[in-house]
């Protein structure tokens, strides 16, 4: 028997069939429509239906760019299931490269969303009634916010046992146990019975190459751990992040200055350490910033101008710090070759 049509914001996707939809999101001032694009791949076999989102915050542009390398691959012609990929959810803060919205909201604080709310509230329905509504599982990708980087990580509750083997099946070496945030995209998957991890990696408006290659290399994972693909040639088992951090906290600015970093993404620090110097721009007073425990830095502020309380190095504990930094070295590096990358040229 085939397969039935998949239908979507007043759309019929046949199987085997790709296609792009547009989502009303409503009008400029001119009247002009604004649409969310989703790119809808609906294989002739059946299989779950994975959605991936991006640019919920509109200035966080890898995820548009890991959809875009996903949808070029060539083993999606043989997909079993259906993907439906969202590369700008919050298509106004993205044409204004904000993070919010014109009503400076947080999108991703305002689902489930209402049909007769406020800008956010509507725009929040509208995905999930027609794009979450109709996922077995989902991945929502993320960066860090302007003026920070992240470490590629994923964020899931693991108390769940759905994100939890998504978490797994994702590949990375850093994993964060990360509660549901009310109002998130997560969360509204979640009250519609969806598995569902976030992807965070690299920073708001800026590309990186290592933060999009994992990202992909992680979808195409999940993908293959959900019979949407075919396993790897090398018929190798999808590897499982070796490592859960216990907790992670921001070191902050204890005053107002010039701040120096002295640590990388990535880096293992110990406790004591200083991990950068804040200094009047005389380099009169001068403190440094110390990490209040040992744990592997995973986020960091990028901005050199500070003030005091500002947050400037997230870290993560584990209870095998050293061997944490060491797969990560070595995840980095494997990020080199692959046959997600073909003929694409890396972005520098």
């Amino acid at each position: 028997m085939a397969r039935a049509a998949l239908e979507i914001a007043g759309n019929t996707v046949a199987a085997g069939a790709r296609d792009t939809v547009e989502l009303p999101a409503g009008q400029l001032y001119t009247h002009t429509p604004v649409n969310i694009p989703v790119q809808v791949i609906h294989g002739r076999r059946a299989g779950p239906c994975l959605v991936v989102t991006a640019g919920v915050h509109g200035d966080e542009i890898n995820g548009a760019e890991i959809i875009r390398r996903l949808l070029r691959q060539q083993l999606l012609n043989r997909l079993a299931g259906t993907l439906i990929a969202v590369p700008v959810v919050n298509v106004l803060g993205f044409i204004g490269r904000s993070r919010y919205l014109p009503d400076r909201r947080d999108l991703n604080r305002c689902f489930p969303g209402s049909e007769s709310g406020s800008m956010a509230s509507r725009l929040a329905y509208l995905v999930r009634t027609e794009v979450i509504a109709r996922a077995t599982h989902a991945i929502d990708l993320h960066t860090a916010a302007i003026h920070r980087d992240n470490l590629p990580q994923i964020r899931a509750d693991l108390t769940d046992a759905g994100d939890d083997a998504l978490a797994r099946a994702f590949g990375l070496p850093v994993v964060l146990d990360s509660p549901l945030i009310e109002g998130s995209l997560r969360s509204a998957a979640r009250e519609e019975g969806v598995p569902v991890i976030t992807y965070e990696g690299g920073e708001a408006l800026r590309f990186n190459e290592q933060a999009i290659r994992a990202g992909v290399n992680g979808v195409i994972r999940v993908m293959r751990h959900l019979g949407m693909l075919a396993p790897t040639r090398r018929g190798r088992p999808t590897p499982e992040p070796h490592y859960i951090a216990n907790s992670s906290s921001w070191m902050r600015a204890g005053q107002d200055g010039l701040f120096r970093a002295a640590v990388a993404l990535g880096d293992r620090v110990r406790a004591g350490q200083p991990l950068g110097w804040i200094s009047d721009p005389f380099g009169g007073a001068e403190i440094a910033v110390e990490a209040a425990f040992s744990g592997l830095v995973i986020g960091r502020a990028n901005m050199p101008l500070v003030h005091e309380g500002e947050a400037l190095f997230h870290v993560a504990r584990f209870d095998q710090v050293g061997r944490v930094h060491r797969e990560m070295e070595r995840f980095s590096e494997s990020l080199e070759t692959g046959e997600e990358w073909g003929e694409e040229p890396p972005i520098v």
